[in-house]
């Protein structure tokens, strides 16, 4: 089997739970892909969800037994199976998490295994609710959905909107496998730095940019740079996990629309463009990211319905563009009170040239923090899965931030602008 080791979930034993909702038949491919990272999982199904999907199925690809309720009690069993289960998992994965199954767990109840394992687990918990829109919006529902939401060590899925088995458009599709991955990649991480699962982000707004913007030369050709995106997306998605509000502002991105599900989002493709939007969203938010490569030049008479010549591009070149302003600039001359900014930079050079560099741009742009990436060196800065460099902080301290997942160096990010927002407040 080709697989795709991922260093934060290799090894990493995880426990998925699947209960009764027609969701359930997602699971294979969400245990497929877990085991293609190195993962070594293990699933549970409820009675309901056993008609959904094969407990077979399951077992075949994860390499494992499937459980289920009669199961618990076997007399082959040395321990009680919802104890050792729970113990042995590093993280557990409720998908999909049924209505039923749901209010079971907000209220203490153990009937059958899913429920006794919840009950019994110490370690991380990815729920990814999906159900009927109606019973979505029940009102005993949304009580037990926020009283699950207050759970330590539990991230919450919320449904995302779209056509369900009922052949209603509405809320209730459980979230996209590889969204559930991406949480629970993320709660690894968190656990492994922290032993627990902070929502340190809760009742906090931030706001993202991502991507790179895209200048209209004319209807043929435009200006642009390698900006994937997917640090400010995987930066908007930690944050999430970890309790915030996310906006996030981003140009022709190349992420997966799954990863997006749960941000708010605006698409746009030129930085006159997200400039406006982000005059219209910054007064709502506590902290502001600026991931996006925003294209440096741009021209000045807007020629995008017609084609130019090479010859006449070529001349009018010099006399046609002008440097695009410095958003994050802008941003900063209009902060509200204890408002953080996080600005990044594209660098190349050796280590000292890239540090001498940042701390000019930092002094510059009156950031708060400003991340250097080297992109002149593997596994960093675009198109890259990994990322590294130096994190410029107030006093001009310059932390390394050793090369890692992209996902990992999101974390630890949010953890330096947290830190300086609590700073802020205190100092207010």
């Amino acid at each position: 089997m080709k697989t795709k080791v991922n260093n934060n979930l290799n090894g990493k034993k995880i426990l998925v739970i699947t209960t009764g909702s027609i969701a359930a038949v997602k699971i294979p491919l969400l245990v497929s892909n877990l085991i293609k990272t190195g993962a070594e999982v293990r699933c549970v199904v409820s009675p309901s969800a056993s008609k959904l999907v094969s407990p077979l199925s399951l077992s075949t690809l994860s390499r494992n037994a499937c459980y289920q309720d009669e199961d618990q009690w076997n007399r082959r069993e040395p321990r009680p199976l919802h104890i050792s289960l729970s113990e042995w998992a590093d993280l557990i994965a409720v998908a999909p998490l049924s209505a039923s199954s749901l209010s079971r767990w907000v209220h203490g109840l153990s009937e059958g295994l899913a429920a006794s394992i919840l009950l019994a687990s110490e370690k991380p918990v990815i729920a990814a609710a999906a159900m009927n829109t109606a019973m979505w919006n029940n009102s005993s529902i949304k009580n037990n959905w926020e009283t699950l939401k207050n759970f330590p060590n539990v991230i919450p899925l919320t449904p995302a909107e779209g056509l369900l088995a009922c052949d209603r458009i509405g809320d209730g599709r459980m979230a996209d496998p590889l969204l559930i991955q991406l949480a629970i990649e993320s709660a690894i991480i968190q656990f492994r730095a922290n032993s627990a699962l902070h929502k340190d982000w809760s009742n906090l707004k931030l706001l993202v940019t991502a991507g790179p913007t895209i200048e209209d030369i004319d209807r043929a050709r435009y200006l642009t740079n390698r900006s994937t995106g997917k640090m400010g997306v995987l930066i908007g998605q930690a944050a999430r996990f970890r309790g915030a509000t996310v906006d996030l502002i981003h140009g022709p991105i190349q992420v997966e629309a799954a990863l997006l599900e749960g941000l708010q989002t605006f698409a746009v493709r030129n930085s006159n463009e997200m400039y406006s939007i982000l005059e219209d969203l910054q007064s709502s938010a506590d902290a502001i990211a600026m991931t996006a490569a925003i294209a440096d030049l741009k021209p000045l008479v807007n020629t995008k319905n017609i084609k130019l010549s090479k010859e006449e591009l070529f001349k009018s070149m010099k006399d046609r563009f002008e440097i695009v302003p410095d958003l994050l600039s802008k941003l900063i001359a209009n902060r509200k009170n204890n408002q953080v900014f996080l600005g990044f930079t594209a660098l190349t050079g050796n280590d000292e040239k890239i540090k001498e560099l940042a701390m000019l741009k930092k002094k510059q742009k009156k950031c708060d923090l400003l991340m250097a990436n080297p992109i002149d060196r593997s596994n960093q800065g675009f198109e890259s899965d990994s990322n590294g460099g130096w994190l410029l902080g107030p006093e001009e301290a310059i932390n390394e931030i050793k090369i890692g997942s992209k996902l990992s160096v999101a974390h630890q990010l949010l953890d330096e602008l947290k830190s300086v927002l609590i700073n802020k407040l205190k100092n207010k």
